[in-house]
């Protein structure tokens, strides 16, 4: 099965972080999880993770450290994710590609359908990062 590397970032202010939701005609539209995505040929994970922020959300990281890899096997394809905490950045949040998006916190997200890849890492994020 063919692995994709992707990142994402845990955009933090305070004790709430950032998700994203899934815009409609994308694949598991109405999910959550966290901003990023995949990794391009010849980029860097954390040049990536800028990219995808930048466009997805409009913000230029500037603290990026990275908390965890975890590999996920969907039925279609492997993805194999790199996740950063993200306590600085620049810019306000902005949905560009049509996301919804809400700040919250640990247990507000746990009620909400998290992308199942992102969702084993929820109920483990701190209180603050």
């Amino acid at each position: 099965m063919r692995v994709v590397p992707v990142v994402a970032g845990i955009l933090w202010r305070g004790d709430r972080f950032l998700a994203v939701c899934r815009p409609e005609g994308k694949p598991r539209a109405g999910a959550w999880e966290f901003p990023g995505g995949k990794v391009e040929p010849g980029e860097t994970p954390e040049e990536a993770l800028a990219r995808e922020l930048g466009e997805e959300l409009g913000v230029r990281p500037l603290t990026a450290s990275l908390w965890r890899e975890v590999r996920h096997d969907y039925p279609e394809l492997s993805v194999a994710l790199r996740f950063y905490h993200v306590t600085r950045f620049e810019g306000e949040p902005f949905p560009h590609e049509g996301h919804g998006l809400a700040w919250m916190t640990r247990t507000e997200a746990l009620a909400l359908p998290f992308l199942e890849a992102d969702l084993e890492l929820v109920a483990d994020l701190p209180d603050r990062p």
